[in-house]
């Protein structure tokens, strides 16, 4: 049996720990409003990749649900993008904590036909290049 060690706020550095909050949700996990953001975390190694993608409009998520495996072993969701027909990737991963918001979205995506794909915002930071899911849109 394989043990996974869960990641911890504190496997990343401040600048780069992701961030959003559960209070932007409703009881059943629907964003509150169309503003609701969460930055991803960890994406400081992925710095060279994401330069190139800042302002780039119409860039979304790349997968859809977790498979089974990564369920049972409570591994982090990292996150792909699909980009002009292409996917990268990863660039960081949800922060913990925040993982259910982001499978609701994409399970209500799926439930209503349309793309598994949450729309993404990358922006330059002055602590880096930072991915943010704006999970609001997805309403």
């Amino acid at each position: 049996m394989a043990w996974f060690r869960r990641q911890d706020p504190g496997d990343f550095p401040k600048s780069d720990a992701g961030s959003g909050s559960l209070n932007d949700y409703r009881f059943d996990l629907t964003p509150k409003n169309r503003r609701v953001r969460i930055r991803l975390a960890g994406s400081d190694p992925h710095q060279d990749l994401l330069r190139d993608l800042v302002g780039v409009e119409g860039v979304t998520t790349a997968g859809g649900q977790r498979t089974i495996e990564e369920e049972r072993s409570d591994a982090p969701i990292q996150v792909r993008l699909f980009v002009e027909r292409r996917i990268v990737g990863p660039v960081g991963t949800v922060p913990r904590g925040l993982e259910p918001p982001v499978l609701d979205a994409l399970g209500r995506l799926e439930k209503s036909g349309k793309p598994a794909r949450i729309p993404v915002e990358v922006l330059e930071t002055k602590n880096g290049v930072r991915v943010e899911l704006l999970v609001g849109e997805t309403l």
